[in-house]
């Protein structure tokens, strides 16, 4: 029971994409059909995040399948449909642009990004090496000769806090 229902999702998951075509867009020879499809699923929907007009269903992605269609129809081949929607629409309708001059900053912003990423914890890591050594040795620059000598006959153990008796800590200068 339940492997039939599993089968059962995965085929209407599998035909999801199938559905934004509509069967009256459909041509009637499947050969041209098939070029259509191939075609459509190069093409950027220009109203939807990343999909294909051939997966969209929105009406500007059923226009362009039309015109896809059409044009495949009057006999332009592939490369002759592009050409047309990308002199139209520019590279941005193409799901992957050509590399060129024009997209080199499409290209190249992956790679800037992880650059200037990388460059960014660099220096906040080196920055905090050095702030933390600077307060290290920021403590001992601030102080003066006599706090220095003092400083060092205490570490040493030469000058220890005077102890008068009265179980009071030395360090206390309440009367």
């Amino acid at each position: 029971m339940i492997r039939s229902l599993l089968l059962a999702l995965a085929v209407v998951v599998a035909a999801l994409p199938a559905l934004a075509v509509q069967p009256d867009e459909m041509l009637d020879d499947p050969a041209l059909e098939r070029r259509a499809r191939e075609i459509s699923q190069d093409v950027r929907c220009l109203v939807c995040q990343n999909q294909s007009i051939d997966e969209s269903n929105a009406d500007l992605a059923r226009d362009l399948r039309v015109l896809v269609r059409e044009r495949v129809k009057q006999g332009d081949t592939n490369q002759e449909v592009r050409d047309y929607l990308v002199a139209r629409y520019g590279d941005y309708v193409l799901l992957k642009p050509p590399f060129g001059l024009s997209t080199l900053l499409l290209w190249a912003s992956p790679a800037l990004l992880l650059l200037v990423g990388a460059l960014a914890v660099f220096l906040w890591f080196r920055g905090r090496g050095r702030a933390s050594a600077t307060q290290a040795g920021g403590a001992e620059a601030a102080l003066s000769a006599e706090e220095r000598r003092r400083l060092d006959r205490l570490l040493a153990g030469e000058d220890g806090p005077e102890d008068d008796g009265s179980g009071r800590d030395p360090g206390d200068r309440r009367a």
